[in-house]
């Protein structure tokens, strides 16, 4: 059965510097096929090409809002080369690494984590099976 409609619609994610979060995220997503729209003081919002929902978005934490930290959000990729790609761009662009890039046999996923500047726990994955 599908659904005519996604899961979820659009998640945004608030950051303690949206200058260090923005590179972050345009050069991690890229490899997966989510380019980013236009930037704005308000954020940035993500999507794939031809297709706007779902979406991902980052903004800056205004006075009196929370950063959020301690989420996890992981993110599809094609194949096993665009995680790979994934994990070394967020690399390149303030990431941390958690886990490189591996077959993870009880996802049944070929899987990256990385953490974003504020901590958060970013995936790329790509299903096996």
């Amino acid at each position: 059965m599908t659904t005519p409609y996604p899961f979820i619609h659009h998640i945004t994610l608030l950051c303690s510097d949206f200058d260090v979060s923005e590179p972050f995220y345009t050069a991690a997503l890229a490899p997966l096929g989510v380019i980013a729209g236009d930037r704005d003081p308000g954020g940035i919002e993500y999507w794939e090409d031809g297709i706007d929902t779902p979406s991902f978005a980052v903004g800056p934490a205004q006075p009196g809002e929370d950063v959020t930290r301690g989420v996890h959000v992981a993110f599809t990729a094609k194949d096993r080369a665009a995680v790979d790609a994934f994990h070394a761009a967020a690399l390149a662009n303030g990431g941390t690494e958690r886990h490189a890039p591996r077959l993870w046999p009880e996802y049944r996923a070929y899987c990256s984590f990385v953490s974003d500047p504020d901590g958060n726990n970013i995936e790329a994955l790509h299903k096996e099976i």
